[in-house]
């Protein structure tokens, strides 16, 4: 029974189940765990504390998390808890091909059923990179027990001759560069043992430090747990703090779902579209929403968009890096520069409301995290387009384009897939000019599949030479969120189910008017009906195994490209322990 401080008794753990009965198989759960070499004292009538380690040697954003571990580990201990570290599975941006966002739904089903098979009172999930943030909380919303997550936290600036890089976005500046022939070999040799110089996720505000602080806004981490480098000692100190809470947060049985309420997503949105964020928290907060019970639509974020300005003065749309922003104050010196627009009495992991997690809470430089008289710009750095060409719509992060492409006329040359492109950007023969809006198509969730990140089109050699640095380029694809450009993405629907995407032709005029929120293909509608007419699906890539799973349940960007079977509601009971 709950106690008059609010704290279940020890026969109310889940765990209790497999270990305080007195059938064979609590005798047997007992056994085994004496074989694990654990004694009684240590784990019996204590929260049994799931560890979700995305580890791996292979995996340089997560790297350094199997020393994390042990602090999480050593938290859990001080706290009276029983820790187990789970092995699950990693998802890195750099080496995993064609993309991880086709793996992020079968980790999110690993952490799901992982949770719920086992004798596990709460959890805390340990990822970072692009993709395994989103897919451990989707998973843990399944389940709805107490968690706790800990962000893998962002590298160490990166350092070439007397510049400081910020990984990703550099590097597709200065490989750009050389294309144009303004470095050379020599140069990218230096550039490539100085880019990415410590574990840890991307240092920009690319999608890993979007979503980490999309997963702090949402409460679920302890307060200013997103910005930490992932080699600094407080980074360790966070992780056993991180340990220390989640026992508390299973006595009181703080579940889930009573932080990631409606209210909590919305301030998450308001946080990314604040920070400039990627473009790719669109899909993924849609999803983690939805796994919530909340439902979460394109238009929130363009209709939150109209009411926060950018603060946050990181690249790739600002100047400074996460570490910059680590030490101006993290995010809760940036939230409390929000206040007017979070809801600030809904519960965090750490506080009864998120009004008591940011009180005191300070910004010590004010060129970093802006002022709210002088944001980097007025409005949120995400737009959400809509059109003939789009729609369930498109985005595009407007805050990393040239201000004289966002509103923009032009032919389009059409690139079928991405080897095309590859294979005949660079061909004179295609004439291109600036003014040319490049379109690539069968990049979507099922088209790529798994909706790479393709949409920065590179911009052929002869105009990069000529100092060209931005077209306006259209795709059913993501991009890295350290990309940067006049570059609309995740057009829905995609190509590859007939979208209007797939009825483009070369030499078709397109539009572009951010300010108008509109993406819109110059064509008749009766021609566009033609086309359609003619138009054959393209026949399936997988025949058997996860891609034949993935592409009969995927679905669409404006939905958040969850499992359908996963992302509809519906009770799923724990398993029978005795």
């Amino acid at each position: 029974m709950t106690g008059e401080d609010g704290r279940i008794g020890s026969e109310e753990l889940r765990s209790h189940q497999w270990y305080g009965t007195d059938g064979l198989r609590s005798f047997s759960h007992r056994a085994r765990t004496r074989q694990l070499g654990y004694l009684p004292e240590e784990h019996l009538g204590k929260p049994v504390i799931a560890i979700l380690n995305t580890w791996s040697d292979i995996n340089p954003c997560h790297v350094h998390l199997r020393d994390r571990a042990q602090a999480v580990k050593r938290g859990v201990w001080q706290a009276g808890g029983f820790p187990l570290e789970f092995p699950v599975s990693t998802l890195s941006e750099t080496f995993q091909k064609p993309t991880p966002m086709l793996y992020r739904n079968m980790l999110a089903m690993e952490t799901e059923e992982l949770l719920r098979s086992y004798p596990v009172d709460g959890a805390v999930l340990m990822g970072g990179c692009d993709k395994s943030t989103p897919a451990l909380l989707m998973g843990a919303a399944s389940v709805d027990l107490p968690t706790v997550f800990v962000p893998a936290g962002p590298m160490l600036p990166g350092h070439w001759r007397n510049e400081v890089l910020g990984s990703g976005t550099d590097m597709w500046k200065y490989w750009d560069d050389k294309r144009a022939g303004l470095i050379g070999d020599c140069e990218m040799g230096e550039l490539e043992n100085g880019l990415a110089r410590s574990p840890g996720h991307c240092m920009t505000m690319g999608t890993a430090s979007t979503l980490t602080a999309a997963a702090e806004a949402l409460g679920v981490t302890v307060p200013g747990a997103s910005s930490i480098p992932a080699v600094d000692s407080g980074h360790d100190r966070m992780a056993a703090q991180s340990g220390l809470r989640i026992v508390e947060l299973v006595w009181r049985q703080r579940k889930l779902s009573s932080i990631l309420t409606a209210e909590a997503y919305e301030d998450a949105v308001a946080t990314v579209l604040a920070l400039g964020g990627s473009t790719n928290a669109v899909i993924h907060l849609i999803a983690m929403a939805g796994r919530s019970g909340v439902k979460l639509t394109l238009d929130d974020f363009d209709r939150i968009a109209r009411t926060v300005p950018v603060l946050a003065n990181l690249r790739p749309g600002g100047a400074y890096l996460m570490e910059d922003f680590h030490f101006a104050g993290g995010l809760p010196g940036f939230l409390a520069r929000l206040t007017d627009v979070l809801h600030l009495d809904r519960p965090t992991v750490s506080y009864d409301t998120l009004r008591e997690q940011l009180d005191g809470a300070l910004v010590h430089n004010s060129d970093v995290i802006r002022e709210r008289d002088n944001p980097l710009a007025e409005e949120g750095g995400v737009a959400v387009l809509r059109g003939n060409l789009c729609p369930d719509g498109a985005v595009i992060k407007h805050i990393a384009a040239e201000p004289e492409l966002l509103r923009h006329t032009g032919p389009a040359v059409v690139f079928d897939d991405y080897k095309e492109m590859q294979r005949t950007i660079n061909d004179p023969a295609l004439a291109l000019t600036p003014d040319h809006v490049l379109v690539l198509r069968n990049a979507g969730p099922k088209g790529g599949p798994g909706m790479p990140e393709y949409g920065m089109l590179p911009i052929p050699d002869y105009l990069l030479k000529q100092g060209v640095r931005d077209m306006v380029r259209i795709s059913d694809a993501r991009m890295s969120g350290t990309s940067y450009g006049a570059c609309v993405l995740h057009i829905a629907p995609e190509s590859y189910v007939g979208g209007p995407l797939a009825l483009v032709r070369t030499g078709d005029l397109i539009t572009l008017d951010v300010e108008a929120r509109l993406l819109h293909l110059d064509v008749p509608d009766e021609e566009l009906e033609r086309r359609r007419a003619a138009w054959t699906p393209p026949a399936t890539r997988y025949e058997r195994g996860y891609g034949a799973l993935y592409h009969d349940q995927i679905t669409q960007a404006d939905t958040g490209c969850d499992f359908a079977f996963l992302a509809r509601q519906g009770e799923v009971p724990d398993p029978y322990a005795g």
